[in-house]
C-alpha cells in the first residue's frame, strides 16, 4: 500500500547583518551585543519563533553551508491544496517573515523585541509531494529607510517530498484496538493490539506472544524493573502486544517500572517517572528498542512529562530522540522530529541507532542497512488526547524513510499506545480510571 504523500517546509540558515552607523539610531542594534529573533507565519499553520544569529556587516555567511533548519512546518495534501487557494479570489502564498531585535519574550505584558522589518518569500507548492524546490537562498534587505544602509537578513527556504505512513487506532489502546493504515479514502487493517496485565511475578507481556520469550526478555525487563518496596498508589503491569494480521506478535509495549505516586503527594513526579520498554521480535525472542519515562509536570503548565530514547543493541547509553511536555487537558502531539521541531532533540550527527530490522514479515518497499542506520529528520508523530476526552482514534505517523518492515511500524505503534496510555497512567491518584485499565481483583474490591 502506498504511503500519504507530505511536504516539510523548512526555514533555516538564518543569519541578520546590522550596518553600525556613526551615529546609532535607536534602532540599531550592535551585532555582538544583543540577540535577534523572528517570527514567522505561513497560513493557516500557528506562528512559529527562531533565534537569528548576528555577523558582523563585513562577514561573508556561507551560503553553501548545511546547517539546521530553524523553523519547519509539515504539510499534508490537504494542506498544500487548501494554500494553493484554487478560488478565483486567493492571492499567491506567502511566507511572512517579521524580524526583531532584542530577546524574545516580553516584560511587564509588552513584547520586549524591537521590530527590525518584515520581509515575505513567495512560493508555489504545486508539484512539491514529488520532488524539492527553493524558494529563496540568500540575502533580503530590511527596512526601507533610504537615508541608510538596510540591514541584511539571510535565509534558505526550501520544500521537500516527506512521504508518511498513516495509521489509526480504532479506539483506546486498553480496549485491544484494530490499527488501520490510511491512504487517502482507504483504510487498511494492518494490525491487532491486546492490552493485557501482567502478575507480579510475570514480567513479560501476558498475551500471544513468542514461544521462546520465557530466558533473556524476563531478564531484560526484570532489570528495568524496580526493586524497591512499592506504596499502595500505584499502576502497574500494563502492557500492549502488536500482532500482525497473521497473529504474530510484531512489537509490543511493557510497564516495566510502575507509575507510583510520590510521598506526601497525588501524583508522579519527574524524579521518579513511570517507564515502559519498547520491545521488536528478534531471534526468538523479544529484544529491548526504546525506553519511554513519563510523569506529571507541576506548576502552571500542568501536563504529561515524557523522555524516550533509543537502546542500543550492542548496550551502552541510550540515545535521546524525544523529550518534551503534552497538555493533560488538550493532549498535543507527540514527535520525534531530528530537526528543529520544539517537541524534539537532535541527536549528535556522530551518532548511530539502529532504525530496521534485518528481518520482517511484511514489505514497505525500502532497504535499510542494518544494524547502523541513522534517524535523521521527521521520524514520527502521534496525537495524544488530554484526559477529558472520553473516546479518540489516535493517529500515528511515520515516515517512510524509517520504515523497512512491519516490525519497524508496529514499533512506532506499540510507541504511541504506551505514550497514549501514560496519559492514564499519570492521572492524578485522586481520579479514577476507566475500568478496562484496573486489574481485575481491583474491579471486586
Amino acid at each position: 500500500m502506498d504511503p500519504c504523500p507530505f511536504v516539510r517546509l523548512t526555514v533555516g540558515n538564518l543569519a541578520l547583518k546590522i550596518p553600525v552607523a556613526s551615529k546609532p539610531a535607536r534602532s540599531v542594534v550592535h551585532p555582538s551585543s544583543s540577540p535577534c529573533f523572528c517570527k514567522i507565519k505561513l497560513k493557516n499553520f500557528p506562528l512559529q519563533s527562531a533565534v537569528v544569529p548576528c555577523v558582523l556587516p563585513e562577514s561573508q555567511f556561507p551560503d553553501g553551508q548545511v546547517q539546521a533548519s530553524a523553523v519547519t512546518f509539515h504539510l499534508s495534501k490537504s494542506d498544500i491544496h487548501r494554500l494553493a487557494g484554487k478560488s478565483l479570489f486567493a492571492g499567491k502564498l506567502y511566507l511572512k517573515i517579521s524580524i526583531y531585535t532584542g530577546r524574545r519574550g516580553t516584560t511587564c505584558g509588552v513584547n520586549s523585541g524591537r521590530l527590525l522589518g518584515k520581509v515575505s518569500v513567495p512560493m508555489d507548492l504545486a508539484g512539491t509531494e514529488s520532488r524539492a524546490c527553493v524558494f529563496h537562498n540568500g540575502w533580503i534587505s530590511v527596512g526601507k529607510d533610504a537615508k541608510r544602509s538596510c540591514a541584511q537578513f539571510h535565509l534558505n527556504v526550501k520544500a521537500e517530498p516527506d512521504p508518511r505512513f498513516v495509521f489509526q487506532f480504532d479506539g483506546e489502546p486498553e480496549c485491544s484496538p484494530q490499527v488501520f493504515q490510511i491512504q487517502g479514502n482507504i483504510r487498511q487493517p494492518v494490525f491487532t493490539c491486546n492490552f493485557s496485565f501482567r502478575s507480579n511475578t510475570d514480567r513479560n507481556p501476558r498475551s500471544r506472544s513468542l514461544q521462546s520469550e520465557q530466558g533473556s526478555s524476563r531478564a531484560w525487563l526484570s532489570s528495568f524493573g524496580s526493586e524497591r518496596e512499592r506504596p499502595v498508589k500505584e499502576r502497574k503491569g500494563w502492557s500492549i502486544t502488536v500482532h500482525d494480521l497473521s497473529g504474530s506478535p510484531v512489537a509490543a509495549a511493557s510497564m516495566v517500572t510502575p507509575f507510583v505516586a510520590s510521598p506526601g503527594s497525588d501524583r508522579v513526579s519527574r524524579s521518579n517517572p513511570g517507564c515502559w520498554l519498547i520491545l521488536r521480535p528478534g531471534d526468538g525472542t523479544w529484544k529491548p528498542w526504546g525506553r519511554l519515562e513519563a510523569w506529571r509536570e507541576r506548576g502552571a503548565h500542568d501536563g504529561l512529562g515524557y523522555r524516550f530514547e533509543l537502546i542500543p543493541e550492542k548496550g551502552g547509553g541510550g540515545v535521546v530522540l524525544a523529550e518534551s511536555t503534552l497538555s493533560s487537558s488538550k493532549g498535543g502531539k507527540f514527535v520525534i522530529d531530528l530537526g528543529s521541531n520544539p517537541n524534539g532533540r537532535s541527536t549528535p550527527g556522530n551518532s548511530t541507532s539502529p532504525a530496521c530490522s534485518p528481518r520482517g514479515s511484511g514489505d514497505y518497499g525500502l532497504i535499510g542497512l542494518w544494524p547502523y542506520s541513522v534517524y535523521r529528520g521527521f521520524v514520527m508523530s502521534a496525537r495524544v488526547e488530554g484526559e477529558g476526552v472520553k473516546s479518540s482514534k489516535a493517529t500515528v505517523e511515520v515516515s517512510v524513510q524509517h520504515v523497512n518492515c512491519t516490525e519497524d511500524a508496529a514499533a512506532f505503534v506499540a510507541l504511541s499506545a504506551a505514550i497514549d496510555l501514560s496519559m492514564d497512567a499519570c492521572r492524578l491518584f485522586s481520579q479514577k480510571l476507566r475500568k478496562e485499565l484496573c486489574p481485575p481483583q481491583d474491579l471486586l474490591s
